[in-house]
């Protein structure tokens, strides 16, 4: 057994059953390991061949996200491994458990500037938790189970960087044995614990912003949002976890938010923040806050916290539901009615009576996918207008996953991620909602669904412009700029490469399309034209927003004529929060 055989055994007993990757020069003693595993089929590893190696990272990201266990994406030498650490900055962000293989040139040539010389060990260390260079067949085995080890534990990403000549030499150290260790319960601190119910016991108005760290514990929070009668907002990355089945959901706040979550937060006398690392603070009211969070380094960095509390949030809630009162369901019915009152006018005014309209909404599309998909469904959503359509639109039912680049805010994240999931998840329907933007931008990707006959379903929002990018840019009070993109048929490239698809133009038949597609043997894609005009507006609409929207608006006005401010305003003045 050489190196890279002792590599490639330990990753099988550590549970992996793929390598994302493209195969080369110093890479080939790995994949020539791959090879004689037989693959998966028979006990060992497969190498799922992507079309770019940043790719392989996102797909390695996703797998480990929906699954929670280690996932592993390989690059060669100089440019192989660098395309990794746009996916591998994704896998740290979000908290997957990745491991990468960085291969390097000749161990002998190292620091001689030598052909495609890099130093993986250095780029990496920033989206890694582990990062070192193996330099001998004596070290190997011990840094690879540290690697496994760091990111299974840590759920994060660990990076392995090994010469050509390294991984080609005898293996002469025996492997540590692997053996996956169990994640304790992280219970509060009682004083804490006792200090939390008194203060919440006499709280008037307690307002609950959840995010993924709630995951596994949705009943125990809905039963302390019951007695507090407190409203529940949630992040993103905590929507598939805590939206479904929930009588106190008020939606979600920040720029891609809607609903009545924000609102609730302010009105709040305490906000609880349970498992979320919420980044805008823009969006975080001044109100006495609690945090509670399984990594105290967590605590309070956002905005300012009055009672920090570390712990895991199922196991806080528990802890604490025996001990909080009945609370007074004023505060509650008035924030619910609130909340029901924004989604049937602002977010629910696109998806009525529009089968008609030109040109097309997307909130539309997004709304008709949401009924005809799987309830079990798997979605990756592109940053972007995308994850704004996907977040308001697309129903978690406690069964389906929504996974992007939320953390990371990656361009061109959703079709490989899908790649990734569907690989993982062979028996699941994998949807990937994709902006023309991203598509474009590793568009190489459908071929790799084709090549690996992957029934990948790719529904593309083409509006031909940077949607959020142009959002952005009227809010800082800019005119839209560099925003627009030519128009590319990506039905007829798709068709070309062998996937079932359809391009729409028509709102009538974008039903059946979708319904056509997810019915689909193989991949599908459906390319639906979008008005470039719908932009998201955020759920609460500041002072310096309307600022920045007017001096844009009328720079459009005085470059580009009136015509095209009236068109926007005719596609988003029925999204116009009303109070």
């Amino acid at each position: 057994m050489n190196v890279a055989e002792q590599l490639v055994q330990q990753l099988i007993d550590a549970g992996v059953r793929r390598i994302y990757g493209i195969v080369g020069d110093s890479l080939n003693p790995i994949v020539d390991a791959v090879r004689k595993t037989g693959g998966s089929a028979k006990g060992g590893i497969d190498w799922v061949h992507v079309r770019h190696e940043e790719a392989a990272a996102f797909a390695a990201s996703a797998e480990a996200q929906l699954t929670g266990e280690l996932a592993v994406c390989a690059g060669s030498c100089g440019p192989g491994n660098m395309h990794l650490i746009n996916g591998l900055y994704d896998a740290y962000r979000s908290g997957a458990p990745v491991l990468a293989i960085a291969s390097h040139i000749p161990s002998v040539q190292i620091g001689s500037d030598f052909f495609q010389e890099t130093h993986p060990d250095r780029l990496f260390e920033g989206c890694s938790d582990y990062c070192e260079l193996i330099q001998s067949p004596e070290q190997a085995p011990r840094v690879i189970n540290s690697a496994i080890r760091h990111a299974a534990a840590l759920k994060s990403v660990s990076v392995i960087t090994i010469s050509q000549d390294v991984s080609d030499k005898k293996a002469t150290a025996p492997a540590p044995a692997y053996v996956p260790a169990r994640r304790p319960v992280l219970e509060p601190n009682a004083e804490d614990l006792a200090q939390l119910a008194k203060l919440l016991n006499d709280a008037k108005k307690v307002a609950i912003f959840a995010g993924i760290g709630v995951e596994g514990a949705h009943d125990q929070v809905l039963a302390l949002a019951d007695k507090l009668k407190a409203p529940i907002g949630h992040s993103l990355r905590g929507k598939d976890f805590i939206q479904y089945d929930n009588p106190f959901d008020v939606g979600m706040t920040g720029l891609l938010g809607y609903g009545a979550a924000a609102e609730g937060m302010n009105d709040a006398d305490v906000l609880l923040l349970l498992g979320t690392d919420f980044p805008y603070n823009q969006f975080l009211p001044d109100t006495l806050t609690v945090q509670v969070d399984s990594h105290a380094e967590k605590l309070g960095r956002r905005t300012d916290v009055s009672f920090p509390v570390q712990a895991d949030v199922k196991a806080l809630v528990e802890a604490l539901l025996p001990l909080v009162r009945q609370h007074d369901e004023k505060f509650l019915k008035a924030t619910v009615k609130r909340h029901a009152k924004i989604m049937k006018a602002p977010v629910g005014s696109y998806t009525r009576n529009v089968e008609h309209m030109k040109p097309i909404h997307p909130e539309y599309v997004a709304h008709t996918l949401n009924e005809v998909a799987d309830k079990d469904a798997i979605f990756t959503a592109d940053t972007g207008m995308c994850n704004v359509w996907t977040a308001r639109y697309i129903d978690p039912l406690g069964t389906r996953r929504l996974i992007g680049s939320f953390k990371h805010g990656s361009m061109a994240n959703a079709l490989p991620m899908a790649v990734g999931a569907q690989v993982s998840h062979p028996g699941r329907q994998v949807i990937s909602v994709s902006g023309d933007g991203g598509l474009s931008m590793m568009l190489g990707e459908l071929v790799t669904a084709r090549m690996h006959n992957l029934p990948v379903k790719v529904i593309v929002f083409n509006n031909s412009t940077l949607g959020m990018v142009k959002l952005e840019q009227f809010v800082g009070g800019l005119p839209d700029f560099g925003t627009d993109v030519h128009d590319v048929n990506y039905a007829g490239v798709a068709q070309a490469m062998g996937f079932h698809a359809q391009r729409v133009d028509d709102p009538k038949d974008v039903h059946q399309a979708l319904t056509d597609a997810l019915r689909a043997d193989g991949p599908a894609l459906v390319e639906v034209l979008t008005d470039p005009n719908a932009l998201s507006l955020p759920p609460e609409i500041k002072g310096e927003m309307l600022v920045g929207f007017a001096t844009a608006m009328s720079k459009v006005v005085l470059n580009r004529g009136a015509g095209e401010v009236v068109s926007m305003a005719t596609s988003n003045m029925r999204n116009i929060p009303r109070p």
